[in-house]
C-alpha cells in the first residue's frame, strides 16, 4: 500500500473513538457504515447525529452526542481515505487491524461494507475528493416580537426568526437558528429573488 495512504489511515480517528466503535453491536456499527458511504456517494444528505445517538441508547450504549460525531467523522474519513487510494478490501481490513486492534466482529463488518459498497465510491469521479459540499434541507421562518435578543436591539419589535437545517461536508446534520429585524429580512430576501433571477438566465 502507498505510504500516503498509511499515513492516512493512521490519523482516522478511530483512536478516540475506539472505545465507543467497539462497544457497538455489530448491526448500528453496519447501518453507521451504510449511512457513511451512502452520504459519501451523494445518496444522502448527511448522518443525522442526534437519532444515531438515541438509537445507540436505546441499545444500551452509553454515549453523547459528541461521541458520535467523532464516531462518524471517523468512518467517513476511512471510507473516503480507502477510496481515494483505492485500497482493496484486504489492504484496508489489515490495516484498520494492525493500526487499531479492532475485534473481529468490528472489522468483519468493515469487510462486508468495503466489499458490498467500495466499489460504488471507486466507480464515482467522486471518489477524488468524497467531502460533499454542504446543503441546505429545510428553511423554516417566522415573525415574532423581540423581547430578549442579541441581534435585534429594539425589543417589542417585530423580528423574523429563521431556522435552517443544514447537511455538513462531515455529514452532520445540523440546525442554526438566527434572528433578524424586518428590514435585514427584506434585504436578505431580495438576495434570494435576484439569485433566482440570476439562475434563469443561465
Amino acid at each position: 500500500m502507498a505510504t500516503g495512504a498509511m499515513y492516512e489511515l493512521s490519523g482516522v480517528g478511530f483512536e478516540k473513538s475506539r472505545d465507543l466503535i467497539i462497544s457497538l453491536p455489530p448491526d448500528l456499527f453496519a447501518e453507521l457504515c451504510q449511512q457513511s458511504i451512502e452520504h459519501l456517494q451523494c445518496e444522502s444528505t448527511g448522518v443525522d447525529q442526534i437519532l444515531l445517538c438515541q438509537r445507540f441508547q436505546a441499545a444500551g450504549v452509553e454515549t453523547n452526542v459528541d461521541e458520535v460525531i467523532n464516531v462518524i467523522n471517523a468512518v467517513n474519513y476511512l471510507f473516503s481515505t480507502a477510496a481515494k487510494h483505492k485500497l482493496s478490501t484486504d489492504v484496508l481490513v489489515n490495516t484498520v487491524a494492525s493500526h487499531y486492534k479492532l475485534p473481529k466482529q468490528t472489522l468483519h463488518v468493515i469487510r462486508h461494507v468495503w466489499t458490498e459498497e467500495g466499489q460504488k465510491l471507486l466507480d464515482t469521479e467522486s471518489s477524488r475528493d468524497l467531502l460533499p459540499a454542504a446543503q441546505l434541507l429545510d428553511f423554516q421562518w417566522k415573525i415574532g416580537m423581540a423581547v430578549s435578543s442579541d441581534s435585534c436591539k429594539s425589543l417589542n419589535h417585530p423580528c423574523v426568526t429563521v431556522e435552517l437545517k443544514v447537511a455538513e461536508h462531515s455529514g452532520q446534520v445540523q440546525t442554526k437558528v438566527f434572528e433578524m429585524t424586518i428590514q435585514e429580512f427584506q434585504n436578505f430576501s431580495k438576495q434570494f429573488k435576484e439569485m433566482a433571477a440570476a439562475l434563469e438566465t443561465v
